[in-house]
């Protein structure tokens, strides 16, 4: 992949997707992987040193963000790697750092996901907002602030709205990668 640093660590390797889009500038270490037509687009760091990084399918990871994990620690042997299901949106800038994010999951632009926490299905963190070590977003709530708090519920039509994201993230990714190819 070109302009794409894959760097192996503590005898891991990245594993990518063959349908996966993974844009120049992107920085892939260690123990990551990264589903079908998934896309991490520009200047991304994901950096599984100390445990594993996993990406669903058609998951994008916007711009700018960055993805870590935890080490294991004596009474806590796993740490936190961090879990990323299928169709999650991860707006551009954010920061997510040993979490799980479940199917359908969304990470608003500049929003930081801290240790230990979740986002069920369909939670929403809005853009700019932290969730702080430990919490939980339930499925179908849009929670935002710093620190994060329930703001209301998701409706029916904002769920449609994000599942269009993440189809429109998929075919801009094959665009993208055609762009790449023919830059060579």
């Amino acid at each position: 992949m070109e302009g794409v640093s894959i760097i192996p660590f503590g005898g891991k390797a990245p594993r990518i997707h063959p349908t996966a889009f993974v844009a120049p500038g992107v920085r892939l270490i260690g123990d990551v992987e990264i589903g079908p037509e998934a896309s991490i687009w520009y200047n991304c760091v994901i950096r599984a040193d100390v445990n594993r990084i996993r990406i669903g399918a058609r998951t994008n990871v916007q711009d700018g963000t960055v993805i870590h994990c935890d080490s294991p620690k004596p009474g806590q042997p796993d740490g936190h790697p961090t879990i990323i299901g299928d169709d999650v949106l991860i707006g551009h800038m954010a920061m997510v750092h040993g979490c799980i994010l479940h199917d359908r999951a969304f990470v608003g632009l500049g929003a930081i996901v801290m240790d230990g926490c979740t986002i069920e299905s369909s939670g929403m963190l809005a853009a700019g907002g932290m969730l702080t070590p430990g919490r939980t977003i339930p499925a179908r709530q849009l929670w935002a602030g710093r620190p994060a708090r329930h703001l209301r519920d998701i409706p029916e039509d904002g769920l449609q709205a994000q599942q269009a994201g993440v189809a429109h993230y998929v075919a801009l990714a094959r665009r993208h990668a055609e762009a790449v190819a023919a830059s060579v």
